[in-house]
């Protein structure tokens, strides 16, 4: 014999597939024959009779023929078995086979690729069932409560950090998919904003070799476009909860300049230690040194660089008080240019979110490089070339995604 290790392997494999299959086919038949009784009234099924069907599992295709009557209670036609196995009148996907497609679905780039991985599984499955299968479960994770997790004895102290953002997703405009000729400027797509928030325990930082920082665990918020920031702020407090707020020895907000995240912040975590993200700062500062200096990089750069590196390495900046010196009329008393006014305005604002050397000598994040992260990981899987999201669509599949990225999917069948 001349037969690969990869021919004989797979020969193996395939055996064992088979062999797990029929026990599994039995195994349920076994319980289906003996399901005979209403499973709400607790009586016997009235012009008891079988009805066949059929489920594609994790192992292959098993078919079933189990006990199918009428029940006086419910009023209805009804089989047992699929009634007890939480399915569907017209599911054909197995609960563990749906679980490891809703993983799929939500980790790579498209129904097509998650029906192509599948079936390099040996478990084929078109990109339509998968299709199906998201809408379905998606629709059941936005209305199902995640439990929380159990709380250890002598769990260690710990601080949490928030970090809030928002990213922009394709949508199917009105008049998606009409013909060019039906308006004068047909509304086909609309970009709009997912708000996103990124929420993980300070002592769950670490670095790997390079040095490069990285999170052991980490818990995610996504809310569909439309999403009143109100509702948004009250998703995020509920998941901060949930991870433990109310236990931890502080608290630390991190986000950019944007006015609504500010005000959640107000509303929702007031008490908390905020922080202006370092980089949207060195941003508005860079700005500003541009607007003084124009058409004079070099310039702008002698007279931001001091700025930069005092605001993120001295305890004691005095970064606020030479920007306020720009709102002094000169010496002959013409008032400050208002658009420079209006960006140190920024600063003035923010002026109790800036103790970056104080933040970062005990460790705490300066910026929101981790929720810049999780927005560009959201993306890759929402925002491919070529997608255009329904409203529902885009829904249930962010709501499974969110439910895969906080490892709380499995709840969905339970």
């Amino acid at each position: 014999m001349n037969e690969s290790l990869t021919q004989i392997e797979s020969e193996i494999l395939c055996e064992g597939r088979e062999w797990t299959r029929s026990r599994l086919e039995k195994h349920l038949q076994e319980l289906a024959d003996a399901m005979v009784v209403c499973p709400l009234s607790g009586l016997i099924l009235k012009k008891l009779r079988k009805t066949t069907f059929t489920l594609s599992t994790a192992s292959g295709t098993v078919t079933l023929h189990a006990p199918y009557g009428y029940s006086s209670l419910a009023g209805r036609w009804l089989c047992p078995a699929r009634e007890i196995w939480g399915l569907t009148s017209h599911q054909r996907l197995s609960p563990e086979f749906e679980r490891r497609l809703t993983f799929t679905a939500a980790q790579t780039g498209s129904f097509e690729k998650a029906a192509a991985l599948s079936d390099n599984w040996g478990s084929p499955v078109s990109d339509d069932a998968i299709h199906a299968m998201v809408q379905r479960v998606g629709a059941r994770a936005q209305t199902t409560p995640v439990p929380s997790p159990a709380i250890k004895p002598s769990a260690p102290e710990f601080s949490l950090v928030i970090m809030m953002d928002g990213w922009m997703v394709r949508q199917r405009g009105a008049q998606w998919g009409e013909p060019p000729q039906t308006s004068q400027n047909p509304e086909r797509v609309t970009w709009n904003e997912v708000k996103s928030a990124v929420i993980y325990r300070l002592e769950d930082r670490a670095e790997n070799e390079s040095g490069r920082g990285q999170l052991i665990q980490k818990h995610v918020v996504a809310c569909p476009p439309q999403t009143p920031p109100i509702e948004f702020g009250k998703a995020v407090q509920n998941e901060a909860m949930r991870r433990g707020m109310a236990r931890a020895k502080e608290v630390l907000v991190v986000v950019d300049g944007a006015v609504w995240i500010w005000g959640i912040i107000q509303d929702r975590f007031a008490t908390a230690t905020k922080t202006l993200d370092f980089y949207h700062g060195s941003e508005h500062l860079w700005d500003l040194a541009n607007h003084l200096h124009p058409g004079d990089p070099q310039a702008a750069r002698q007279w931001a660089a001091p700025l930069l590196h005092s605001l993120r390495h001295d305890r004691q900046h005095r970064v606020i008080e030479s920007l306020e010196k720009l709102l002094c009329p000169t010496p002959e008393g013409v008032p400050p240019d208002p658009a420079v006014a209006n960006k140190v305005e920024y600063f003035l604002t923010h002026r109790d979110h800036l103790h970056y050397a104080q933040l970062a000598a005990r460790g705490a994040p300066i910026g929101s490089g981790s929720m810049e992260s999780q927005c560009s990981q959201f993306q890759n899987r929402l925002k491919r070339r070529g997608q255009f999201w329904s409203r529902e669509g885009l829904r249930n599949l962010l709501a499974l995604d969110v439910a895969v990225k906080n490892n709380s999917y499995t709840h969905l069948w339970n």
